[in-house]
């Protein structure tokens, strides 16, 4: 064996999926990779039909099936960095998500890449199979955090990545309340190799990612590695501000030289202004809430994630154990 590859599949309500993902993803090890181990972690985030019972069947069939069952729902994102610290590959598939848009194939080809030297492999969504709003949005939201953000996050690029063992190492080591997962890839600056793929449209059930939470995990990312709206703001409040004195400079001096051309103080004007300012304050306080609201939940929470149940993991002792402790 060459070494062992962990694939890791988040998942909620997924039964019409999750034998056909463990199935597509031992395919592609069996036949293009035979030389390699799989350990194809799922992400279960209690899930309310019949998922879990799926994967502990799996489990029992293939000791390389791993299952990590949450307490609660706590998000894509946080599940797939809670079992990214239990990968014990020597490269890991970031996430493989069990609705196969992205193509299981193109891990035998990233794996290659990774065995010559790459440290991380990146798809990169240049056709989406998806609606013409939904495209757009999702090209603009990426051009938008690589604007603004401090560091350079690729365009396209979601969590289909996979990554050597020493970055994943240094992504585990954030202690994010809400981790922007493909944010902290690149933050650790290993020059990624791109991919290009088309995203499939997926074929059985729907996605569970609704559009609040996209928008969710659009503020969170650019939020998390980026002060520029907060430098807009500040930018723009000055300009009004400064505007603002200037106005008043100049009725100033038209009432003082030329009272004709002067504008006379109005409810009009006065109700025009003072919409105006209150929109940019509530815009203002939006905005630095989002901030406090991202401290708050890190300084109380952490990156906690609460398991139910793990099966399969080399720790027995804490792996039989449900949310009470209890064997």
């Amino acid at each position: 064996m060459k070494g062992r590859v962990t694939v890791i599949s988040p998942c909620y309500n997924e039964g019409e999926n999750a034998r056909i993902c463990y199935q597509a993803v031992k395919e592609v090890f069996e036949q293009a990779l035979p030389d390699y181990e799989c350990e194809h972690i799922f992400a279960d985030n209690a899930s309310t039909d019949d998922t879990p019972q799926i994967l502990a069947d799996l489990a029992a069939a293939d000791p390389h099936v791993r299952v990590i069952v949450n307490a609660r729902n706590v998000g894509p994102l946080r599940s797939v960095y809670n079992a990214l610290k239990s990968a014990s590959g020597d490269a890991t598939l970031v996430m493989m998500a069990v609705d196969l848009q992205d193509p299981p194939e193109l891990i035998a080809e990233f794996v290659r890449l990774w065995e010559q030297g790459h440290m991380v492999v990146q798809g990169v969504r240049s056709n989406r199979e998806e609606g013409f709003i939904f495209r757009t949005t999702r090209k603009l939201f990426y051009r938008a955090v690589k604007l603004m953000s401090n560091i350079d996050i690729p365009v396209d690029v979601g969590e289909f990545q996979l990554i050597d063992r020493k970055v994943q190492q240094a992504v585990v080591s954030f202690n994010d309340h809400y981790p922007y997962i493909r944010g902290m890839i690149a933050y650790c600056g290993f020059k990624p190799y791109s991919v290009p793929y088309t995203l499939r449209a997926r074929k059985r059930g729907f996605s569970k990612n609704r559009f609040f939470t996209l928008v969710d995990i659009a503020l969170n990312g650019l939020l998390t590695f980026t002060t520029a709206p907060i430098r807009v703001l500040t930018g723009i409040g000055i300009t009004l501000s400064i505007s603002s004195l200037l106005y008043a400079l100049v009725n100033f001096l038209l009432l003082a030289f030329n009272r004709d051309s002067a504008v006379p103080p109005g409810v009009a004007t006065l109700i025009v202004a003072f919409f105006f300012f209150s929109g940019v304050q509530f815009l203002f306080l939006g905005i630095l809430g989002e901030y406090i609201v991202s401290t708050h939940g890190q300084v109380r929470f952490g990156s906690l994630v609460v398991e139910a149940k793990r099966i399969n993991f080399d720790d027995q002792k804490t792996a039989t154990k449900d949310v009470h402790g209890n064997a």
